[in-house]
């Protein structure tokens, strides 16, 4: 599922007051950590991820497997916060049309 940039609008505008639901810890990303990240997912669909690095590179493997290991889609990272998007099956956010 890939999303056209009114809907990547949307989704940010919908996240601008969202607190970040899971935080990763100095273990880095864990199976433990990506399946709550899963399941924040599937409860939420748009959450945000605190990810502790100031090392730009570490920052953007991290995102992207993320993205890859609970299929994802990134939003946006700003900082140190992905912002993550994955329809569930109740869907909950409804995008605008294209």
């Amino acid at each position: 599922m890939s999303l056209n940039k009114k809907q990547l609008l949307h989704l940010k505008a919908l996240a601008h007051d969202l607190k970040p639901v899971v935080l990763l810890g100095s273990n880095g990303l864990t199976e433990a950590v990506v399946a709550e990240i899963d399941f924040a997912l599937n409860h939420h669909e748009l959450i945000k991820v605190k990810i502790p690095t100031d090392n730009r590179e570490t920052k953007a493997l991290i995102v992207e497997a993320i993205c890859r290991e609970t299929n994802a889609i990134k939003v946006q990272v700003i900082g140190k916060t992905l912002i993550a998007y994955r329809q569930s099956e109740d869907k909950k956010i409804q995008l605008p049309k294209g």
